[in-house]
């Protein structure tokens, strides 16, 4: 038989996440906020329901990939969550599991951890990295925490969705490791905006230069992937500004408790909330272009 999926959410990355399981033939439940938005993945076989605990009664392994933490907790521990579907669905051979993909608080994926293991049910944390393209191609990189058993229960899926998926140890490991996974993305954005504006101004041609640099120390999954869509003016979001601007401030929060500074994120943090408070909270990150070019020498960060 084969398992009875459930998937939350089908925003940018959901949504290619999700076909690719129902074109891999496994049978799938969808619930977002949005039911237009699943409107796709019904034409490939999806069957809607009305809650979260809705698709977890009809499912063995429920996935979601959300927005902030609290929707991760609504969805996950409300009174229509996910735990609640598995309470009242009891016609199972093996414990269910809840498998959170959105990037959100270790802290939070270690309550659920918690809470699922209290009723007899499982759950994994596992963020990804990607983006958009990673989505659509099923080659994400897949981290994840949680039970080894229901880690390797989960593996079979995780292949259908990423190329690289690593176990990193006991709950909220794998949000740890996408905290590590966003403090390098953001520290490489600003300085792959800083270059292409200092290209630009000294009156380069970008596209030689980009061409030059990737190839070297300097090459990047988001110069070789962002680059390209900033030169084209195109700012269209594989990923949130408002959304890594709330990854940012988790690690931030993390850091802090583990007394540790870390300037350089707190900094790209600020730029991005520039952009935000410019208009840009639903464009792509490649659009923190668009802050740094509007900086003046005398405008504080």
């Amino acid at each position: 038989m084969k398992l009875r999926i459930g998937w939350i959410g089908t925003g940018v990355m959901g949504r290619s996440m999700s076909a690719n399981l129902l074109k891999a033939g496994y049978p799938l439940t969808v619930f977002t906020r949005t039911k237009e938005k699943a409107a796709p993945l019904f034409d490939l076989g999806a069957v809607w329901a009305e809650s979260p605990a809705r698709v977890a009664a009809a499912s063995d392994i429920v996935f979601l990939m959300v927005g902030y933490p609290a929707d991760v907790r609504d969805v996950v521990l409300g009174g229509e969550g996910v735990l609640t579907g598995f309470r009242e669905s009891s016609d199972r051979s093996e414990p269910p599991i809840v498998v959170d993909m959105t990037t959100s608080s270790p802290a939070l994926a270690a309550e659920i951890f918690g809470a699922a293991q209290a009723q007899g049910a499982d759950a994994l944390d596992a963020p990804v990295s990607g983006g958009d393209i990673g989505a659509r191609e099923g080659t994400l990189s897949i981290m994840v925490g949680g039970d080894e058993t229901a880690f390797r229960r989960v593996f079979p899926l995780f292949e259908v969705l990423g190329s690289k998926i690593v176990y990193q140890g006991e709950a909220g490991s794998g949000q740890h490791t996408k905290m590590v996974n966003q403090i390098l993305i953001a520290g490489n954005m600003a300085g792959m905006c800083e270059a292409l504006l200092y290209a630009r101004r000294a009156g380069l041609d970008t596209e030689k230069v980009m061409n030059s640099v990737a190839a070297g120390a300097a090459g990047s999954w988001s110069l070789s992937n962002l680059g390209p869509r900033i030169l084209r003016g195109d700012f269209a979001p594989g990923f949130f500004v408002e959304h890594f601007i709330k990854d940012m401030k988790i690690a931030l929060d993390e850091a802090a408790r583990m007394n540790l500074r870390l300037p350089a994120l707190d900094l790209v943090r600020r730029l991005y909330e520039r952009l935000a408070a410019q208009g840009g909270a639903r464009l792509g990150t490649q659009a923190l272009i668009k802050a740094l070019d509007g900086l003046r020498e005398e405008d504080p960060l």
